[in-house]
């Protein structure tokens, strides 16, 4: 009966898949991961500098479309709506891509896509401080 129980005390850390890769289902801090594409980064400690750099990046890219974009006032309801429904479908297919590459249970990622939250939500919001403080310079009172 204690076989059993070890199985699945192994199996709650990590899955052997088919080609013999290990999928964790722990958190765990290594190069060895696989995110998105199976065999990316490959266990090669530049392709996972890069995988980590590209997560930095879309989830950057991720809170700048949150705000964005500003619809002109002019414009038909149907042109806007169709903007603002092409850009929130772009936001929403990059947070799913997020969300998985987080579900490798790697920590390095985790890292870095709470970074980028982090960096794009100061690049954003310092954006916005920035237009307010220059437009109440510029206006009269």
């Amino acid at each position: 009966m204690s076989h059993g129980q070890d199985d699945d005390k192994t199996m709650s850390m990590h899955k052997d898949t088919m080609d013999g890769m290990v999928m964790h289902m722990t958190f765990f801090w290594s190069k060895d991961v696989v995110m998105l594409i199976n065999g990316w980064p490959n266990g090669k400690l530049g392709m996972y500098i890069l995988a980590l750099a590209f997560v930095l990046v879309i989830t950057v890219v991720v809170e700048f479309l949150s705000v964005f974009p500003v619809v002109n006032q002019g414009s038909s309801p149907f042109v806007g709506g169709l903007i603002h429904a092409s850009f929130y479908g772009l936001r929403m297919a990059l947070v799913y891509l997020i969300m998985l590459c987080v579900m490798s249970y790697n920590v390095g990622v985790f890292v870095f896509v709470v970074a980028g939250h982090v960096i794009g939500c100061f690049l954003v919001k310092y954006r916005m401080i920035s237009r307010a403080a220059s437009k109440s310079r510029t206006d009269p009172v």
